[in-house]
């Protein structure tokens, strides 16, 4: 069940719960004229619900009710306060058109009609659409409109590669800020002239990484503060009062990342995320005029920070001289030498990991292992050649970073040679099975969960809204038809007989009453060489009878196996 509740900032009362019983809220937000909007996703019965809350009378409205869409948010405009602007592939589950709603009414109208190609939209503060960004799956053109009444106008033509993401309206001019890496390697912060789509100037810009957020206050119209991630978090303030804000939390809550990620129409309350790489979060309130600090909650109360290990960044060169990025969480022990070791891939075939808290690393870290991640080429943040030098490297120098890796643990006398494992998620699952594969003896065991067992099922499967960017995929993965022979030589469903190592497969999100098929046949044909294999089935939980010792898919459960797992094969207890 989850709970919705207001809390008073005079009183600290709070005001009666809204409850939403069956789940699917993933987000909720305030409208400026003191509605809050739920969103509300139900898989099961594939319907998408939009609620409104009024903040007065806690009474809760549907505003939509319909199939199953997907839908963002683009803007709350303080000129029209009960009209939200979104997204929402109602109308073509491949084609994303605009909409507006009113929140008090609950009418809703479209507002703009996607041609076909194009994949985002960007507002004014006012809530009028005056940028768009269109595609051809490979090149990408940035369109712009003086007002709602001008037809749109391209401005910039970059190959995907190049990026450009516009921020907002600088308010000079018909200057937009954007980050961009037209014409440099690490992504900046720019401002471009709408008119011509040139560039006038540089805001700021990192020469160790891409600048991945920018904070822009719309009620303001200024820049605040742009954050990247080096071996660790960083940020440059671009304003003095918001600077002060950091400086004096800094004092106040010291060893954690902070974050402003919410404030009130004035500006005066804000609301703040603490994190460290032993500290999941913590939620607080802040007064700018009392710079009082008052804790909302906590992620994980549960949680003791000096039970936790420190996350370390490392850096090695790949075999090719690369320099490869990456961290390492040493458990609590007198000597970190000779360990036992798990190697977590990332589950995205390009988003970087990051420095700060992991659910996973920590219980592993806990348990005895070192737990090893590595930022192989293609991994994004570090640039663009770094980025690019990893297409259609699957099964090529992504996992051969990964192995060079490992090999570096052994020779910093980190690893024990006899007691490595691989554990990946989806992309990372690909890679733990390819690693087994194709360097046998490297590793001890090998544990999944939904992997990436086959290239020509993963486009197969593509979802629909992902379409129009196949072409931009074929170029970054390989194509089923052009790359066919590369496809069947890494794909580990054509390579169950090369894996020798124990294994241990975690069903992915499909049908639990049915499986995954095509992993179950996967699984069966490696049990063909003699090599252990333990399938562990998503549990459907809308069952009302199921054997006791049924295997679970859920969290709790996959961890409970996964520890059994490795003191068997790892020889860690």
């Amino acid at each position: 069940m989850q709970t919705i509740y207001l809390q008073s900032l005079e009183d600290s009362t709070k005001k009666p719960d809204v409850l939403f019983s069956d789940g699917g809220i993933r987000d909720h937000f305030w409208t400026y004229d003191n509605h809050v909007i739920v969103p509300k996703y139900d898989r099961k019965k594939s319907t998408f619900q939009l609620f409104a809350i009024d903040a007065a009378t806690m009474e809760k409205r549907t505003l939509l009710s319909i199939g199953r869409v997907n839908w963002r948010v683009l803007n709350r405009s303080m000129k029209h306060p009960d009209v939200l602007t979104f997204s929402m592939n109602l109308r073509d589950s491949t084609i994303f058109d605009i909409y507006r709603i009113n929140t008090k009414s609950g009418e809703l109208k479209m507002y703009l009609q996607n041609p076909g190609n194009i994949t985002q939209y960007y507002t004014d503060v006012d809530g009028v659409i005056r940028l768009e960004k269109a595609s051809d799956g490979v090149n990408e053109t940035i369109l712009y409109r003086e007002n709602e009444n001008s037809a749109f106008k391209p401005i910039l033509r970059n190959n995907f590669k190049n990026q450009v993401e516009p921020i907002a309206f600088t308010g000079t001019k018909n200057y937009f800020y954007a980050r961009s890496n037209v014409n440099r390697d690490k992504i900046a912060l720019v401002e471009i002239n709408a008119e011509n789509g040139k560039e006038e100037r540089v805001v700021y810009s990192s020469d160790k990484a891409d600048i991945d957020e920018v904070a822009y206050s719309k009620s303001k119209h200024r820049l605040e503060m742009v954050a990247w991630q080096e071996a660790k978090p960083r940020r440059h303030i671009l304003n003095d009062s918001i600077k002060a804000i950091y400086t004096d939390l800094e004092k106040q809550l010291p060893g954690n990342e902070i974050r402003i990620f919410d404030r009130d129409t004035s500006e005066k309350h804000f609301l703040i995320n603490t994190s460290n790489d032993r500290n999941p979060g913590s939620t607080y309130l802040y007064s700018m005029a009392t710079k009082k600090l008052v804790k909302l909650a906590d992620m994980n109360p549960g949680i003791n920070q000096g039970d936790l290990c420190e996350m370390k960044p490392i850096q090695f060169k790949a075999g090719d001289g690369t320099l490869i990025n990456g961290y390492l969480t040493l458990p609590k022990v007198s000597s970190p030498q000779n360990l036992p070791v798990v190697v977590i891939p990332h589950s995205d075939f390009w988003k970087r990991n990051n420095w700060g808290y992991n659910d996973e690393v920590q219980f592993l870290a806990n348990r005895g292992y070192a737990v090893f991640q590595v930022n192989y080429r293609g991994s994004t943040g570090y640039g663009k050649a770094f980025y690019s030098a990893g297409f259609q490297q699957m099964g090529g120098k992504m996992q051969q970073d990964i192995t060079d890796g490992v090999n570096w643990l052994i020779n910093q006398k980190i690893a024990n040679p006899k007691k490595i494992a691989i554990f990946g998620t989806g992309f990372g699952g690909f890679s733990a099975l390819y690693g087994v594969s194709f360097h046998p003896g490297l590793y001890n065991c090998v544990a999944v969960q939904g992997p990436l067992i086959n290239f020509f099922t993963f486009f197969k499967d593509v979802q629909p809204f992902l379409k129009p960017k196949l072409s931009m995929l074929y170029e970054m993965v390989g194509s089923p038809e052009t790359d066919a022979d590369r496809f069947r030589a890494i794909s580990p469903v054509f390579n169950a007989a090369k894996i020798k190592a124990p294994l241990m497969i975690f069903q992915g999100g499909r049908d639990p009453d049915a499986g995954n098929p095509e992993l179950i046949r996967f699984a069966s044909e490696v049990k063909k060489n003699g090599t252990p294999v333990t399938y562990v089935a998503k549990e459907n939980k809308d069952k009302e009878k199921k054997p006791k010792d049924a295997p679970g898919g859920n969290r709790l459960n996959m961890y409970v196996q996964l520890e059994k797992f490795l003191e068997l094969n790892l020889g860690k207890k």
